[in-house]
């Protein structure tokens, strides 16, 4: 009986402290940093596009599961979408941007860019300009890659 009630007794107060440990706090998150690391990743995202091309760039900062919103077709996602970038002929043309500003969510975990865009000819001094929105995700290895891209036309010479 005495090797019951200390087993008992031992394992009661075992429970106890468990019970009174303070449970662990998550990881507070700067998120000025990490919307400058968002903005950088479209920065990166925009300097890839001019030296590689477009295609090269998208398919670099395409989430797998990511969706393009395109004038007159259906949304495009996934494997469908990869696709789609792998299929664009680029050499005619040269497409920038730069991100005016950003928001991520208090998890870090998912934030979006928006800005304006130029797209060139390779011949010809005619541009045409645009907006566009990025929605992107934070990868387990801690990159950006964007979940959903869309633009619209329609702006003047900046």
């Amino acid at each position: 009986m005495y090797k019951y009630f200390t087993v008992l007794l031992l394992t009661g107060s075992i429970l106890s402290l468990l019970s009174c440990a303070s449970p662990k706090k998550e990881e507070a998150i700067d998120p000025e940093k990490y919307k400058a690391s968002l903005l950088k990743a479209d920065e990166n995202f925009a300097e890839l596009s001019l030296q590689k091309g477009l295609k090269e760039a998208y398919l670099e900062f395409i989430d797998s599961n990511g969706v393009l919103l395109r004038p007159n077709v259906i949304p495009i996602a996934g494997a469908d979408a990869v696709d789609y970038i792998i299929g664009l002929k680029d050499t005619g043309y040269k497409m920038q941007w730069k991100p005016t500003d950003a928001m991520v969510a208090i998890s870090g975990e998912l934030g979006y860019t928006y800005g304006v865009y130029q797209l060139k000819p390779s011949t010809g001094d005619t541009a045409f300009y645009g907006t566009y929105v990025s929605i992107w995700k934070k990868q387990g290895n801690g990159k950006w890659k964007f979940v959903l891209q869309s633009g619209n036309e329609g702006i003047g010479e900046e």
